[in-house]
């Protein structure tokens, strides 16, 4: 009869804890997803926050468009009208490259290379 007790009364409290540690891990879970749902809501005001002041100082792309296509025959060019500039530091480390690879060149062709020499071996 004590052990039927002492079973009854394991499983019991084995239920109590599992109970516990359950409810314990989903307060953690509800936690976690409040506080991206709390992020994902600030993300937004300050996305609206900016879209108002946009609005408001009329810098919106919408407000930009309108006064370029109504003041000026603007017009997207196609793609051959595409012209590609270099900044300056591109251009200088491309011939800072070109003239290192003449100079290479240059030595390569002309320098004095070492040439192979056998030594013999007195005994």
């Amino acid at each position: 009869m004590k052990l039927c007790r002492f079973l009854v009364f394991a499983c019991i409290l084995t239920s109590i804890a599992v109970a516990y540690v359950w409810q314990q891990s989903e307060v953690v879970r509800l936690a976690y997803v409040g506080q991206a749902k709390s992020t994902a809501f600030q993300d937004l005001l300050d996305k609206n926050s900016q879209l108002r002041y946009s609005l408001k100082q009329n810098t919106s792309l919408i407000h930009l468009a309108s006064k370029v296509t109504d003041k000026s025959d603007f017009q997207m060019p196609n793609n051959y009208y595409l012209v590609k500039l270099t900044s300056p530091q591109e251009r200088a480390i491309s011939e800072n490259n070109r003239v290192s690879r003449t100079l290479r060149l240059v030595y390569r062709l002309f320098g004095v290379q070492r040439e192979a020499e056998a030594k013999t071996l007195n005994r």
